[in-house]
Parts: C-alpha cells; structure tokens; sequence
C-alpha cells in the first residue's frame, strides 16, 4: 500500500484544510491508500469535520491518520509520497529525512484553482530544489483536461440527486423553516467582508418577491449586524427588512455545508472549496474571489466567467458577469440594484445553465485520480 503525506497549514479559516481534508479521504476511501494529514490548527480543523479531537498529536478520522503539525516537528519517516499543499513550506528536519530516502519521495506542491489559461501549461512542471537532491512538481487543478482536474469525491452526483429527491423538507425543518413558498428564493451567504454587501441587501428587501437568505456564523456577521442597526447577531436569530428574511446559522461542517448548497436555489460562495461545491451542485452561484492587492482576483473571477458562461445566451451572460464583478468590486460595473435587477430577469435561464455546467464540470476529470495516476507514473 502506497504511504503519503499532506501538509496544510490552516490559512484563511478554512478554506486550504477544507481542500486537504476532501483530498485525504478521497485517496483513502477510493484508492485505498495510506495516508498522514499533517495539520497546524486542528481547532479549525474541528469546526469543518467535528469528530477531529483538537488537542490530539495522532488521531485516525475517516481511515486518514491526522497528525498535529507543531514546532519543533518531531521526527518522522517520509511517506512514499508527499503533498505540500498551496506551498506551506514543508519543516526543514522532514525535507532533510526526504533527501536521504532512496528513491527520494516523490513530491507535489498542490496549488491552488485557477481557471486561467497559463494553469495547462505550468501543470505537472519539475522544479529542483536549490541545495537537496530532491525534485517539487506542481500539480494545479483546473476545468481542463490539460489540468489537474477538480476535486469531488465518487458518488457526488447521486448522493446530490437523492437529497434533492427526497431529503430537502428534513434539512430545512432541521433548520426550523417551512419548505420554500412558490415565489420565495432562499440564498446561502457564505463570503469575506465586501463593501458591496450593504448594497446587496438592500436590493434584496425592495426585491417584488419574497428572499430568504441563509447565513453559516463567519467573516460576513459584524456587516450584517451594521446593516440591521443591532449590536451583534448569533446562531438561530431571524431578521426581517422589505422583501428580505435574514437567517443566521451555526458554522456548518463540509456535509452539511453541502446540504445548504443543495437546497438553496442560488449561492454566494468564497475562496476555492466552497467555489467548488456550489459548481458541483448544480445550482446558481455568485462567486467572490480573495481579494488580493494587486487585483490578481479580478484575472481570476474573469477567467471562470469565461468558462461558466460560454453557451449562455447574451443577456444571461451579462447579467451572471454583472453580478459577479460587482460583487467583486470591479471597476466599470453597473450599481448593485441594477445588477440584481438583471440577474433576477434572467433567473429562469442561469437555473437550467447551472445544472448543465455541473455536467460539463467532469470533463476536466477528477483531481484525485489526475493525481494518483500523476504519481504512478513518476514511481515506475
């Protein structure tokens, strides 16, 4: 059996531990590999999967062995395999450990998602490290076959269509609401702070019909609370403005995070995980980039606009980028009411796009079998 290990330095919350722990239970349970998941804040990691005991140095969850990332890093014989996800800098003492392993391991810096069209050609590239006999290749994900792939587990789509079918009036009763009105469009709020909010929910409440929007606890609650004009809002509070129904959630771990996305008829969605699973759930989405200083972000939402909307019609198309680029603090853009206004006109035909690009997604193939197949080849 194949040994591997996964570095994750937890940045941003959650989003790189979200990516590095679908990963490690993908490779255990579909390819029946031997994994390690080296974590610097299991506390964090705790809040996205619960079973995960935040003081422990070893654990085993989901058949991957978690292990507690500290400083000084105690000695450890290298994996077979090793992933250095997004870049975290692997510890000097297990970089030394892999030098002297014969043949050396063979090593992946994970990168992030990017659909931009330079991610094809940098793919699988070799890079030598500057003093030790040992070679880093960086493998990126992508909506390419050329890529990486994207990351989902086996079995998605099913487990996606049997909740649809018959698990959604239990998830929203589990969250203490009634099954959605005919006219009513319930939104999940998953983002980072955004100067563009207040101008969103304000077009929500003077929307004609009926919002209901979603909120996990995160980053978006001190906005929220500004804009409602009240000193601080929890888990289970109900607010109502206009058209608007604000519901504040407790932090959802990845499945049931899933179970939102499923259930919601449009989401707004952060960073690369949650990007990813709204994609994969076939319903509309919004998406908000990290910011970055020098607007890097802005590169990066255009690319995936080029890919997401490529086969919708002209007016569709507008309203999707419209929305998304002011969401994204772009500049040239409509205002946000407008924009809402034109996304809500082209509702019906961004819904059945949505769950056609889901079918499309799979035709950049499946990270975690890109990557097995990757390291076979490199281990022959």
């Amino acid at each position: 059996m194949r040994t591997w290990d996964i570095f994750c330095k937890v940045v941003d919350n959650y989003g790189d531990i979200g990516i590095a722990w679908r990963l490690a239970r993908g490779l255990v349970s579909e390819h029946g590999l031997a994994v390690r998941l080296w974590v610097d804040d299991l506390h964090a990691f705790q809040r996205i999967w619960p079973a995960i005991a935040p003081n422990a140095v070893e654990q085993s969850c989901e058949g991957v062995t978690v292990c507690a990332w500290r400083t000084p890093f105690a000695a450890a014989a290298p994996a077979q395999v090793v992933i250095d996800a997004f870049g975290c800098t692997l510890p000097e003492a297990y970089l030394a450990a892999m030098s002297v392993q014969s043949p050396p391991p063979v090593w992946i810096n994970l990168e992030y998602l990017s659909a931009e069209p330079w991610v094809a050609e940098h793919h699988g590239l070799p890079s030598p490290h500057p003093r030790l006999p040992l070679t880093r290749y960086f493998f990126f994900p992508g909506y390419t076959p050329e890529t990486g792939g994207l990351l989902a587990e086996a079995g998605l789509a099913g487990r996606r269509a049997a909740f649809v079918q018959s698990g959604v009036a239990a998830f929203w009763r589990q969250l203490g609401l009634d099954a959605p009105q005919p006219d009513e469009l319930r939104v999940s709020l998953f983002a980072y702070e955004n100067p563009a909010l207040p101008a969103l929910l304000d077009a929500w409440a003077a929307d004609p019909r009926r919002i209901t929007c979603l909120v996990p606890e995160g980053r978006v609650i001190p906005q929220l609370a500004a804009w409602l004009s009240v000193a601080d809002l929890r888990a289970s509070e109900v607010h109502r403005r206009g058209a608007l129904q604000l519901h504040i959630l407790p932090f959802l771990d990845q499945d049931r995070y899933d179970h939102l996305l499923w259930a919601c008829g449009l989401n707004f969605v952060r960073g690369e995980d949650s990007c990813v699973r709204a994609q994969w759930a076939a319903r509309p989405l919004v998406w908000q980039a990290y910011p970055q200083a020098d607007a890097a972000h802005w590169d990066k939402t255009n690319a995936l606009l080029a890919h997401y909307t490529e086969g919708l019609d002209e007016a569709a198309a507008r309203a999707v980028g419209g929305i998304w680029r002011v969401w994204n603090g772009m500049p040239d853009v409509e205002d946000m009411s407008a924009c809402w206004a034109a996304w809500r006109a082209q509702q019906a035909v961004i819904e059945a796009h949505a769950g056609g690009w889901c079918e499309r997604l799979g035709l950049a193939g499946r990270l975690t079998d890109k990557l097995v197949d990757f390291v076979e080849n490199k281990l022959k």
